[in-house]
């Protein structure tokens, strides 16, 4: 059977067309990582998954990653994304961050491939989820832009991605931040696909052999052609919903919304697959 779908805006997302029980039955598993592959992100309304159907549904699409390491989940997988501290002590500790541009898993040697999100508590206003689309910002550079971009890398830090989400940090939190890996990665991903995509994020600190002064316009210029409004999807949140990112492909970021204000997400990821690689060839 065919999946049906249709998508959300030219160059990210497709709407898909479905039912739990297709969703749970794995019939379309293949066509989903096929589309989160072209279109970046995937969802269904109205699905309705509770905890156990959502962990079955992702299991159908790879390998779950389990463990207590911050921003991982518990044992059975599930982490649950909220700013409040009882819900989640360990993720809370971080989750500033996420209101700014990037990709998971950033300090692994295979990021995680994709994630599965439902809503379980939702703000009035505010709080929807914003991807990007890193497939096509690389494939609409000129020429000469990606060539000259396939021969960089850059330096990955926790510094980089809390310092502006937590302006105010005290000492003991740059120690903290300075614990995490410094990993060097291109900034040009060739993925197994045949497809490439920029490896841009908070993370990002500094493009190794470049002047700091030429290395952070540079940055901040391909974060400003990657976040552009047309390869951007704006997810408006509805009790039901199940939304599937690839996270090697997108980057993301939370929106605003009253802190006093409940939001809870329950996520569900899938185990990467592929390590950043350079363009060879």
């Amino acid at each position: 059977m065919t999946l049906q779908w249709t998508p959300l805006t030219p160059r990210i997302g497709a709407q898909l067309h479905t039912t739990a029980a297709e969703l749970l039955d794995g019939s379309h598993a293949q066509q989903i990582r096929d589309l989160l592959v072209e279109r970046g992100v995937v969802i269904a309304r109205g699905i309705g998954f509770d905890d156990e159907q959502q962990r079955a549904f992702t299991r159908t699409l790879g390998d779950l990653r389990v463990g207590r390491a911050k921003g991982r989940g518990d044992e059975s997988g599930l982490l649950k994304v909220s700013m409040d501290r009882q819900v989640n002590p360990e993720y809370a500790e971080y989750f500033a961050g996420t209101f700014f541009w990037h990709i998971d898993g950033t300090y692994e040697a295979i990021p995680p491939f994709a994630t599965v999100l439902s809503p379980r508590v939702l703000p009035p206003d505010g709080g929807q989820t914003e991807f990007a689309n890193t497939y096509a910002a690389y494939e609409d550079l000129q020429e000469d832009e990606q060539r000259h971009l396939e021969t960089l890398q850059a330096v990955h830090t926790m510094v980089a991605t809390m310092y502006p989400a937590v302006p105010d940090a005290r000492i003991e939190d740059f120690k903290v931040w300075m614990d995490y890996p410094q990993p060097t990665y291109p900034i040009v991903w060739q993925h197994k696909s045949g497809r490439k995509s920029l490896v841009l994020s908070t993370s990002v600190s500094h493009v190794l052999g470049v002047h700091p002064v030429d290395s952070r316009a540079l940055l901040e210029g391909l974060m400003a052609h990657a976040t552009a409004d047309e390869y951007v999807y704006r997810h408006s949140w509805q009790l039901g919903d199940v939304l599937i990112w690839d996270n090697t492909g997108t980057m993301h970021r939370a929106r605003p919304y009253d802190p006093d204000c409940d939001r809870v997400l329950h996520r569900f990821t899938l185990k990467g697959e592929e390590p950043i690689a350079a363009v060879t060839g």
